[in-house]
C-alpha cells in the first residue's frame, strides 16, 4: 500500500469492531499553538509557575488537543476522506502534559444504514496506559471509495515576542522619566509621546510651534491637558531648545518628533551643546528575533556612514554599556564581515581583528569580542561547528557590530521584515539617551524604545552625581 495515498472506508465496506490508531507526541510548540489559535490562553496551559499551584500540579495540554487528535484519525484513518463528523461526546479522564505520548485510538460500534450513520467508540491513551479522554464519534461514512494524496504535516512554530518583557517591568516601577518631545507636529509623534506617558514611561514636554503641536494633537484626538509646552518658532529652534534643556539637567531623555534625525543629532552634538561626551554617538536596535533565544542589539544602522576603526571601539562600548543595564554581565559581540578570516584586501575584517585585540587589551570593556565573524557563524552554533570556528562569542552573540551604516540597516531591515523582529531604537554616546521611533513602528517598539531610554537615563544620572 502506498503511503503517501489517504484511501477511505466506505459505509459498505466498515464493520462492526473495525479500529483505527494513531500516535502523536504533545509537545510545547502544540501547547503554545493549540493557544494562540483558539484564544484559550489559560494560564494553567502556558505560565509554569501557576500551574504548579493547579489540581494537576504541572502544565497542561488542552483537553481538545485530544479530541482533535480524533477528528485527524475519523478524517484520514476510519472511515477516512469524505467522512462527515456529526459529534463527539467526550470525557476527560486524565491530564496530559507535554512529552506525554499519546495512542488515538477509533472502534467501530454501531451502523445505520438510515443515512449511512457509523457510531465509534473512541479514547486517548497515555504512554502509561492511563486513559486521558474517552467517548463517542458519529458520523456519516462515505458511500464512495475516495483515494487522496496524503499532505506532509507542517513544521510550525509560534512566533515569540517576549524578549522585551524584562526590562518593560523594570522601567514601569521606576518613576517616569522627564522627556523632551522634540518637534511633535504629526499626529504619530503626539500619540508616541502620550503612549509612552500613559504607561508611566516618560513625563513628556512638547517642544515646538504651539499652534501645529495643538493642532496634531487634535487630529489624533488626544487631550493635551497637564501637558507642558515649550513653544518656539520651527524644528530648528526645538531641537536646541531640547539640547539646552537636557545640559541644564531640566530633563533627561530626548525623542524625536517630526523632524529630521540629522537635525535632532546634529543640535546634540554641536561643541556648544553640553551634550557631547568623549564618545562618538551611535544607533542601537535592540531587536526582538522570534528565531532567536534572547535580545540581540545591532549597531549602529543609523547613524555612523564608513565608521573608522576609532569610531567602532565608542559604537561597541555604546552597545555593551547598554546590555550592561539591561543586566548582562558578559554580553558577547560579534563584529561582522563576509568572512571569518582576516583577509588585507578587506579593510573592515582588519578592523574586526583590531576590534577583538583591543577588547583583549582592555581597550573595550566588559565584553568578549571577536571577528572577524561573518552573520550565520555569529547567531548559529551549528554554522560555527561546522566551520570549526574556536570562539567565545561565535553562535551566541548579544551585539552585532555592523561594518558600516548600510550593511546594518540592510541586516536590520531584513530581520524586521523577513523575520518577523522588532526593533527598539535608540541613540547612545550623548550625556543623554535619544529615542528615535518610526512612522511604522508597532505600540510595542515604541514602548520598549522609551523603556529603554529611562533604564539608561537612570544609570547616566547615577554616574553623574545629580540629584
Amino acid at each position: 500500500m502506498n503511503d503517501n495515498l489517504l484511501r477511505n472506508r466506505t459505509f459498505g465496506e466498515i464493520e462492526i469492531g473495525e479500529s483505527a490508531s494513531l500516535v502523536r507526541v504533545a509537545l510545547q510548540n502544540d501547547i503554545d499553538l493549540f493557544a494562540a489559535v483558539s484564544g484559550d490562553l489559560d494560564p494553567a496551559h502556558e505560565d509554569a509557575a501557576i500551574a504548579a499551584g493547579a489540581l494537576s500540579g504541572h502544565g497542561v495540554v488542552h483537553g481538545m488537543w485530544t479530541a482533535a487528535l480524533i477528528s485527524a484519525l475519523l478524517g484520514k484513518r476510519l472511515p477516512g476522506p469524505g467522512t462527515i463528523c456529526l459529534g463527539q461526546t467526550l470525557q476527560f479522564r486524565h491530564p496530559v502534559s507535554a512529552g506525554d505520548s499519546i495512542t488515538a485510538m477509533v472502534k467501530v460500534k454501531e451502523k445505520r444504514s438510515d443515512g449511512r450513520i457509523v457510531l465509534l467508540d473512541i479514547c486517548c491513551t497515555n504512554q502509561r496506559g492511563d486513559s486521558v479522554l474517552l467517548g463517542t464519534a458519529t458520523v456519516v461514512a462515505p458511500s464512495m471509495p475516495v483515494v487522496w494524496p496524503c499532505t506532509a504535516n507542517a513544521e510550525v512554530a509560534l512566533r515569540r515576542h517576549d524578549r522585551y518583557d524584562a526590562f518593560m517591568r523594570q522601567a514601569r516601577v521606576r518613576p517616569a522619566l522627564r522627556t523632551a518631545i522634540v518637534h511633535p507636529c504629526s499626529e504619530e509623534a503626539i500619540l508616541a509621546a502620550i503612549e509612552a506617558r500613559d504607561e508611566g514611561l516618560i513625563e513628556p514636554v512638547l517642544i515646538g510651534p504651539e499652534a501645529k503641536i495643538r493642532a496634531a494633537a487634535e487630529a489624533a484626538n488626544l487631550s493635551l491637558a497637564g501637558v507642558p509646552i515649550e513653544a518656539v518658532e520651527h524644528s530648528h529652534a526645538a531641537a536646541a531648545r531640547a539640547v539646552e534643556m537636557g545640559a541644564t539637567g531640566r530633563i533627561a531623555a530626548l525623542m524625536k518628533g517630526s523632524l529630521h534625525t540629522d537635525e535632532l543629532l546634529g543640535a546634540v552634538v554641536a561643541r556648544t551643546s553640553g551634550l557631547r561626551t568623549s564618545r562618538r554617538i551611535s544607533h542601537v536596535y535592540a531587536m526582538d528575533v522570534p528565531a532567536y533565544s534572547k535580545p540581540l542589539v545591532v549597531t549602529d544602522a543609523v547613524v555612523n556612514i564608513t565608521p573608522s576603526l576609532d569610531h567602532k571601539r565608542d559604537i561597541c562600548q555604546n552597545a555593551i554599556d547598554l546590555l550592561h543595564v539591561l543586566g548582562i554581565e558578559l554580553p558577547r559581540v560579534a563584529v561582522l564581515g563576509a568572512i571569518e578570516t582576516v583577509n588585507s584586501r578587506m579593510p573592515t575584517t582588519l578592523d574586526a581583528a583590531a576590534l577583538t585585540v583591543m577588547a583583549a587589551r582592555g581597550q573595550i570593556t566588559g565584553a568578549l569580542v571577536d571577528g572577524p565573524l561573518a552573520f550565520d557563524n555569529a547567531i548559529s552554533l551549528a554554522a560555527a561547528k561546522i566551520k570549526q570556528i574556536d570562539s567565545p562569542v561565535a553562535g551566541q552573540a548579544d551585539i552585532l557590530l555592523a561594518p558600516d551604516l548600510e550593511a546594518g540597516n540592510l541586516l536590520a531591515k531584513q530581520l524586521m521584515y523577513f523575520a518577523g523582529a522588532d526593533a527598539a531604537g535608540l541613540v547612545l554616546g550623548a550625556r543623554l539617551p535619544i529615542i528615535l521611533t518610526s512612522r511604522a513602528d508597532s505600540v510595542r517598539v515604541r514602548l520598549a524604545s522609551a523603556a529603554l531610554a529611562k533604564l539608561t537615563a537612570e544609570r547616566a544620572l547615577a554616574g553623574s552625581g545629580r540629584p
